[in-house]
């Protein structure tokens, strides 16, 4: 759970500095500057850390960039990983070693965006929800509100994702994390065996230090679910 916790930490540091290079420090301001520290409140890292990241960005940020790979893994399982690195090829090298690992391709930037859409995603702690907001939320773009145990899901097209952030800092809504995820158009189903194995090649693109974000279109059942959970 540590090392999990450090990892959440250290994609959200990257977030701000980039956003501060970008933007400036000032988060009213710089709107992604203002989710990366919202998403820093909704995973408990402490108050220091993001001042520290912010103080720290015009000399930690000024080498960082921002890289996407796309290829395919086994059973024509498209993958997209995103990365903010100071080193392009370390990272294009460790990207490509993992999809080889897993008798992967790499394909080439591009080739795979017309299999995913673009979502603005914000997870919202149910005790932080009101229903009496629904139309509100509707009117700022919402596209699909999703209850869940624990949280409600609120999705949007990409084009809204701003002005559903604002109408949530207006309702005065905390939010646990905000971000554009990229959602596959369509999903493959795999059985349990082989959807582990592209499971375990996802947990090693994530493990990587310079990956941000990995999008997939391996169908999630239950059944996998319950196995991951275990």
């Amino acid at each position: 759970m540590d090392a999990k916790r450090s990892k959440i930490f250290s994609k959200i540091i990257k977030e701000i500095q980039v956003a501060v290079r970008e933007s400036g420090p000032d988060p009213d301001g710089n709107p992604r500057l203002r989710l990366a520290i919202q998403n820093a409140k909704g995973a408990s890292m402490p108050k220091e850390n993001v001042e520290r990241a912010i103080k720290g960005s015009e000399k930690d940020a000024k080498d960082l960039i921002e890289l996407t790979y796309e290829g395919y893994l086994a059973h024509g399982i498209a993958i997209y990983v995103e990365c903010t690195t100071n080193n392009q090829q370390r990272t294009v090298s460790n990207v490509r070693s993992i999809f080889n690992k897993f008798n992967g391709n790499m394909g080439t930037n591009g080739s795979l965006s017309f299999m995913f859409d673009r979502k603005g995603i914000f997870d919202i702690p149910r005790q932080n929800y009101n229903p009496d907001f629904e139309l509100d939320l509707i009117d700022a773009g919402a596209e699909d509100i999703s209850e869940e145990e624990d949280a409600v899901i609120i999705t949007t097209a990409m084009e809204d994702f701003g002005r559903m952030l604002k109408k949530l800092e207006e309702l005065k809504v905390e939010v646990e994390n905000a971000r554009l995820q990229r959602l596959p158009k369509e999903t493959i189903k795999l059985d349990k065996e082989d959807s582990l194995k592209i499971l375990k090649a996802i947990d090693f693109f994530e493990e990587d230090d310079d990956v941000q974000n990995v999008y997939h279109n391996l169908e999630i059942t239950d059944e996998l679910m319950a196995e991951m959970e275990e």
